[in-house]
């Protein structure tokens, strides 16, 4: 696929960047060209949030706008980069694959995202890790041909940054650190499109207080030489802690929301029951056609092809069917999933400081908690149930990963002060101060008054045992 010199300026609306444009350049229309893509476009049908419109109505924006903001954000960011860096010592070669990368981010998403991936991590399909798939696809399909079309090799540097642990420079860390242009996107995207009004955060002064300096690192005592990475100047102190405390109040009142958490474990147990069956071969138990694009993921889930026939619209254009589906948890799951009839919730955390008292030491609430959702979980596993009576769920937020050695400063937020380079965390009181998110739940999918006494009455006595009564 031959790519001329140049081509014809292209441009996008959008409600958060208003204007996203594409020049004329041979790179740019390389970058319009992808987008143009089967894979690419199929990410309209992919929803950013899942199932947070459950909650918030407006939250139906798709994983094909936020790849855009995050390629403009990345633009922007690494036109910083060469103004502090300066054209001689600017790798052209290097800033094109990381914009790529962050256009490409999550071009292999399957439907409702982590969800999904939960699915797949139980059962051990190969294609339902979105990174997996994103390699793939940049790698083997027509996304390779375009980049290496381009420039023979760019299919291989795009997904190796993209598929990275943690960023080789100052180039990647624009696609992948704590201050990224995937976070930048999203958290301005997330909060505008669900209508909350935490989270806001002052970008542009952000980025006019952006610098580039080389930054020591090593092994323990031993330094083995310096890296040139993002750090903010001491004017943006305060806008640094913004945005790490916005970051940090999305998953409390947005991603962990309890309604929309409760829909992804309905989803989770429906697709995880449905899966298993038509592995089976009992498609026709389950209610979908044996072409339904679900079922040929279900029993060849070794197919890239097959994995990239599934999107939301396949998921929602199938619970009708499933409503209808011989098999009674699945047709009850379905059919609560479609009209959202969600579990309520039962915060352990809650309920364990309801019998403690709202002083108790924190290791004891932490400890209370820990045998509380395993004697659940305990119980569980002995009924045996096909779909569980109780549904555990468990999580946390990090508000700031602290320096370690094997990630290095290219992943951290670093501040000029006293003129030094410190990470954020050492001037901000706030951002020291702020302990983990901790999620500790359980729903009970159906009505069953003597459950949620089970579930009571697990928390009053281990919480007991915790204090050693």
């Amino acid at each position: 696929m031959a790519l001329g010199p140049k081509g014809r300026p292209q441009r996008i609306r959008d409600p958060l960047h208003d204007l996203i444009e594409f020049d004329a350049s041979r790179f740019e229309q390389m970058l319009w060209q992808l987008i143009q893509s089967t894979p690419f476009q199929r990410l309209r049908r992919v929803r950013q949030l899942g199932f947070s419109e459950y909650v918030y109505p407006g939250a139906t924006h798709t994983r094909f706008a936020h790849s855009l903001g995050v390629f403009f954000n990345a633009r922007r960011l690494m036109r910083n980069v060469k103004r502090h860096i300066g054209d001689d010592n600017f790798d052209r070669n290097r800033s094109e694959a990381a914009l790529t990368a962050a256009l490409l981010h999550d071009v292999g998403h399957g439907p409702f995202s982590h969800s999904f991936e939960a699915i797949g991590k139980r059962l051990d399909l190969k294609y339902a890790k979105h990174e997996d798939v994103s390699d793939e696809i940049i790698r083997k399909t027509e996304v390779a041909g375009i980049l290496d079309a381009y420039v023979p090799g760019m299919s291989t540097r795009v997904a190796d940054i993209i598929g990275a642990k943690t960023p080789a420079d100052v180039y990647s860390s624009v696609v992948s650190s704590q201050f990224d242009a995937d976070r930048l996107d999203y958290m301005q995207r997330d909060r505008m499109m669900t209508g909350t009004q935490h989270s806001g955060i002052d970008l542009t002064w952000l980025i006019a207080n952006l610098e580039i300096d080389a930054v020591p690192f090593g092994v323990g005592e031993e330094q083995v030489g310096s890296v040139e990475t993002f750090v903010l100047s001491s004017k943006a102190i305060f806008a640094a802690e913004t945005y790490v405390v916005g970051l940090f109040q999305l998953y409390p009142t947005v991603y962990f929301h309890k309604a929309t958490r409760s829909a992804e474990k309905v989803f989770f147990h429906l697709f995880e029951r449905v899966f298993r069956l038509v592995r089976e071969g009992q498609v026709d138990l389950v209610g979908l056609s044996k072409r339904n694009p679900i079922a040929v993921f279900a029993e060849n889930p070794d197919s890239l092809g097959h994995a990239l026939n599934l999107d939301d619209s396949v998921v929602w254009g199938s619970l009708a069917e499933l409503c209808e589906s011989k098999d009674g948890s699945i047709s009850q799951l379905a059919a609560m999933l479609r009209e959202r009839r969600l579990p309520k919730a039962i915060d352990l955390r809650t309920a364990v400081m309801k019998e403690l008292g709202d002083n108790a030491p924190i290791d004891l609430i932490e400890k209370s908690v820990l045998l509380s959702r395993k004697a659940l979980g305990e119980w569980c596993d002995e009924q045996g149930n096909e779909v569980p009576q109780i549904w555990v769920d468990t999580s946390q937020r990090v508000p700031y990963k602290e320096f370690q050695e094997d990630t290095g400063p290219l992943n951290q937020i670093l501040i000029r002060h006293n003129g030094g380079l410190v990470d954020l965390k050492e001037v901000s009181p706030i951002v020291e101060a702020i302990r983990p998110f901790k999620l500790d739940r359980v729903y009970i999918p159906f009505p069953n008054d003597g459950l949620r006494t089970l579930v009571h009455e697990t928390v009053k006595q281990k919480t007991k045992e915790a204090k050693g009564e």
